[in-house]
């Protein structure tokens, strides 16, 4: 063999190793799991943990209510294998898991020799307001046994003593409403982003009853009925020619503009009082032609809005 075919044999070797070995390399780092956020949410119960749960939960966390602290790392460990579905995991503790709460500082030792970012938030509120919130839902404290609501409280402070002192984020829920502290949620864990706002638009007919989870209704039986003109009646809402009956009707164009200017202060005010959900029900008389009419047309100016949007034709079909 000549010197220069030794030259190509031994640069393709070479050529091939660093191929190779850069491949292994990204293949090693694509296999490294990311590892998921973690906040650990607890305090005082009646302090208002779920509420925070729910605030966390509808910014988009992976929430677990009551999970023994023993099995946090092992949530962690299920989440960095999701490949990137589950990236921020929210965990409520408490003393219902009073047998597993031991082991929590071990867990969190765990999660520290592991570098797991994590956070615990802290809810706390005074006795009295406590007691008030107890006597009013007439339920026991977990931790008052055979004595008062005070005693399961006194027992419980000084339970979660510790772990308060080693808190990120205490809130105190004394004075606050449910809107309150979701507002201080959305504060410290929606970042910059104004929080979002989820509809639901939903057509229905009115002889079929009013829809139960609706929060805005709106009624489309001022337009005249497509029902009654014959060639549009086997068709719905979602067919052009009857939509375009609908909105050549006086007042169907100008309604839609006014109510999606409307429906814009509204949300505003929603995010506001940290609502995430609002479902809108447009009704007419069958939930065939106008509402669902309206429904299509509301439902796309609203997701031109940044409004992450649901359509539902609950009626349609029915007759």
């Amino acid at each position: 063999m000549t010197e220069h075919a030794h030259e190509r044999q031994n640069d393709r070797a070479d050529g091939a190793a660093d191929m190779s070995t850069g491949s292994t390399t990204e293949k090693a780092e694509a296999a490294v799991p990311a590892i998921p956020e973690l906040v650990i949410i607890s305090g005082m119960s009646g302090a208002g943990r779920s509420t925070a749960a729910k605030c966390l939960e509808d910014l988009g966390w992976f929430v677990v209510d009551n999970l023994p602290p023993a099995l946090i790392p092992t949530m962690v460990e299920l989440g960095a294998r999701s490949q990137g579905n589950v990236a921020r995991i929210a965990v409520v503790v408490d003393v219902r898991g009073r047998r597993f709460f031991d082991n929590l500082r071990e867990s969190l030792a765990d999660l520290e020799s592991k570098h797991v970012t994590r956070r615990i938030v802290f809810l706390e509120s005074s006795d009295d307001a406590l007691v008030r919130r107890f006597e009013s839902v007439r339920r026991p404290h977990p931790l008052q046994g055979d004595g008062r609501i005070v005693d399961g409280i006194e027992a419980e402070r000084d339970l979660l003593r510790e772990l308060r002192g080693d808190a990120d984020l205490v809130i105190d829920t004394s004075s606050l409403n449910v809107h309150e502290l979701r507002a201080k949620m959305d504060a410290q864990f929606a970042g910059d982003e104004e929080p979002e706002l989820r509809a639901t638009v939903m057509s229905f007919g009115y002889k079929y009853g009013l829809p139960v989870d609706a929060d805005l209704v709106v009624d489309c039986r001022f337009l005249p009925n497509p029902h009654w003109v014959p060639e549009l009646r086997p068709f719905t809402g979602l067919n052009e020619e009857v939509s375009a009956y609908v909105f050549d009707q006086p007042g169907a164009k100008e309604f839609l503009n006014q109510y999606t200017e409307l429906l814009q202060l509204i949300a505003a005010g929603y995010r506001r009082e940290g609502k995430r959900y609002v479902t809108i029900a447009v009704g007419c008389t069958g939930g065939k032609h106008r509402s669902v009419a309206m429904s299509e047309k509301l439902a796309a100016r609203l997701a031109t809005e940044g409004i992450e949007t649901v359509l539902v034709h609950r009626d349609m079909g029915r007759e």
